[in-house]
């Protein structure tokens, strides 16, 4: 059971991710600096109890409209090699000192757990509170059995205007929604999907929203 701590981060992470949600393609510009609200998510455990794994959901007001975003982050005690560019900065842990944040599509971990997630294999967490589940958090999954580890390496990971797709090898192709659409949680899915899942967010007006946050295409890759 990962442990949430409260506690500060300098810089914290709405400001790091402040910076760094403008240089993605699939950030919709308003022509001014985001003013981001956390609005939802959840979080998972790694089990080997060294990397943290949010799912975070942020709500854009800039510009007088709202677009909800997700974001998966990852948090490490120390670099991850060869994901210099999936950084979106270093903090500094009240409790655990210097971690490293990272976009969570191009981190394995966090890509491993997702697809425990979707195969009923992990149980989502509470986003603030440790030892809570997130019973909101809803998956099905009609494909193949797929292993409990993963290929060793990171995952191959693309970002497009729409979102990001995750590959792993020997596993399933993972699309990953960015930016959230209301009541896209309909059971619609396309003949080549083998799962989804699906969550809530309230953004700052107060309206409570669901929708696809991520799905499991039944193609696997080499």
């Amino acid at each position: 059971m990962a442990m949430i701590y409260k506690t500060t981060m300098r810089p914290g992470k709405t400001e790091l991710l402040t910076a760094w949600l403008p240089t993605r393609p699939w950030y919709a510009a308003t022509g001014h600096a985001p003013e981001l609200d956390r609005s939802g998510g959840f979080r998972l455990d790694d089990p080997e109890g060294e990397v943290g794994i949010e799912f975070m959901v942020l709500t854009d007001t800039s510009g007088g409209r709202q677009t909800s975003y997700l974001v998966p982050l990852t948090y490490r005690g120390a670099p991850l090699d060869g994901a210099e560019a999936a950084l979106v900065g270093t903090s500094e842990h009240g409790v655990l000192g210097t971690r490293w944040i990272y976009d969570g599509a191009h981190d394995p971990v966090l890509v491993g757990q997702l697809l425990a997630l979707v195969q009923g294999r992990a149980v989502a967490q509470d986003q603030c509170d440790s030892g809570v589940s997130d019973p909101s958090v809803t998956a099905w999954y009609e494909g193949p059995g797929l292993p409990a580890a993963l290929p060793q390496g990171r995952p191959e990971t693309t970002d497009t205007v729409r979102g990001t797709e995750v590959r792993v090898p020997g596993g399933p192709a993972i699309a990953l929604t960015r930016v959230l659409r209301p009541g896209d949680d309909a059971r619609t899915e396309p003949p080549e999907a083998a799962g989804r899942l699906t969550a809530g967010w309230t953004t700052p007006d107060g309206a409570a929203h669901r929708g696809l946050f991520a799905e499991l295409r039944a193609h696997v890759t080499a």
